[in-house]
């Protein structure tokens, strides 16, 4: 699994013009399922993210997790993100390590799934669709996580 997680202080998705999704603050987080992940990759990912120290506490410093905050998720699937941009390939992505369609929507689910049995509010994409996402960044904070 390969992730993208980013504190946002609004994230709005949309599909078609039409408002599928929005959260006020918290984490927006664009996942890719890789070729081979399993359901511990992520039920590891979702506890992960849930306790992710990166909200500020009274004193400034990046101590809160998600549900320490009170704030939402925002979690898009972006199979591109399993893509690599090798040496000698040419200049094409090779989406080569993204896991097929099936398994992937069934393991981004799993995550969701775990994500509210923590409690937590968790919003999402349209697996597969073209999205346009706006969003106000935090910092901008971002992180990358592999698993």
């Amino acid at each position: 699994m390969r992730a993208v997680i980013q504190r946002t202080f609004e994230t709005a998705l949309f599909v078609d013009g039409k408002e599928i999704s929005r959260i006020p603050s918290g984490l927006t987080v664009f996942l890719a399922v890789c070729r081979g992940d399993t359901e511990e990759q992520a039920d590891y990912f979702a506890r992960k993210l849930s306790n992710l120290r990166v909200f500020r506490d009274e004193n400034g410093k990046m101590n809160k997790s998600i549900r320490d905050a009170g704030g939402e998720i925002l979690l898009v699937s972006q199979f591109s993100l399993a893509g690599t941009l090798g040496k000698g390939t040419g200049n094409r992505p090779d989406f080569g390590h993204a896991e097929l369609p099936d398994r992937a929507r069934e393991l981004y689910e799993r995550v969701i799934g775990k994500l509210r049995e923590e409690g937590l509010t968790v919003k999402t994409g349209v697996f597969g669709a073209h999205m346009y996402i706006e969003q106000k960044q935090d910092g901008p904070l971002s992180f990358i996580f592999e698993c």
